[in-house]
C-alpha cells in the first residue's frame, strides 16, 4: 500500500462504528483520574494487533484486564524511548533555572544564559522526540505483532523493518500522522470556544478518532515491510 492508501483507509476506518467511537471517548473522558489512559492505550494496541491479523473491523471492547496490561506496555516501551528527550530538556531546564541567581541587588546575574539554554536544549529535547518517537513506533507495532513486550527493543529487527518500509515512506508517514494531528487539534481548539460542552465533544468524539486513525495506520505502514517479502 502506498501512503495515501494507508491513509484513506485509516481515516475511514473508525467511523465504520461510531458507538466503538464514543466508547473509546469515554475513556479519554477518564483520563482525568489516570486510569483512562492505559485502556486507550490498550485498545491502541488491540487495533495494532487486529489489523496484522488482518481484520478491518474495530475490535471489541472486551477482555479488560488484558487492555489494561496491554496499556501498561505501550506506557513503558513509550516512556523508555522518550527518556533521552527528557533528560536533556530537564538538564536544560535546570542549567538555566540554575542561571538566574540573584545577586545581592536584587538583579539577575544572566538572563541572556536562561534564555540561550532554555530554547536551545528545548529545540534539541524536541528534535530527539522527534527521532525517537520515530522508532518508537515501529517498536509498538512490532511488540503487537510478537504479543511481548521484549519485542519492543529487538532494535536490529525495528530498523531493519523501517528499511523494509522505505525511510522515505515511513518519514512521510510520519510527517501525515503529525499533519492530521495538528488539524485535529485545530478542530477541537475551535470546540472549545463552547464553554465546557465543546471539550467533551472534543474527548467523545476527536480525540478517540484521532487514535483509532494513528493505531490503523501505523498497522497497515508495518504490515507494508512484508509486501513482496517471505513471512518474517
Amino acid at each position: 500500500m502506498d501512503i495515501g492508501e494507508i491513509v484513506s483507509d485509516a481515516v475511514k476506518f473508525p467511523s465504520s462504528d461510531w458507538k466503538k467511537v464514543i466508547i473509546l471517548g469515554i475513556f479519554f473522558l477518564l483520563t482525568f483520574v489516570i486510569i483512562g489512559i492505559f485502556f486507550v492505550s490498550g485498545y491502541f494496541l488491540r487495533i495494532i494487533k487486529s489489523t496484522l491479523a488482518g481484520y478491518d473491523e474495530l475490535p471489541e471492547f472486551d477482555e479488560w484486564g488484558d487492555m489494561f496490561i496491554d496499556g501498561l506496555k505501550v506506557f513503558v516501551v513509550s516512556l523508555v524511548y522518550m527518556i533521552i528527550p527528557m533528560i536533556v530538556i530537564f538538564i536544560g531546564v535546570f542549567a538555566s533555572i540554575t542561571s538566574l541567581a540573584v545577586t545581592s541587588t536584587g538583579t539577575y546575574t544572566d538572563p541572556w544564559a536562561f534564555i540561550g539554554l532554555m530554547s536551545g536544549t528545548v529545540i534539541i529535547g524536541a528534535i530527539l522526540a522527534l527521532i525517537f518517537g520515530l522508532i518508537a513506533y515501529i517498536a509498538i507495532a512490532n511488540m503487537a505483532l510478537y504479543d511481548e513486550i521484549g519485542a519492543a527493543f529487538k532494535f536490529s529487527e525495528i530498523l531493519e523493518r523501517i528499511k523494509m518500509i522505505g525511510w522515505g515512506k515511513y518519514i512521510l508517514w510520519y510527517i501525515v500522522m503529525i499533519i492530521i494531528g495538528v488539524v485535529g487539534g485545530f478542530i477541537a481548539s475551535l470546540l472549545n470556544i463552547i464553554p465546557f460542552i465543546g471539550m467533551i465533544i472534543a474527548l467523545l468524539v476527536i480525540y478517540p478518532y484521532l487514535q483509532m486513525i494513528y493505531a490503523r495506520s501505523l498497522a497497515l505502514i508495518f504490515a507494508s515491510s512484508e509486501e513482496g517479502q517471505e513471512p518474517v
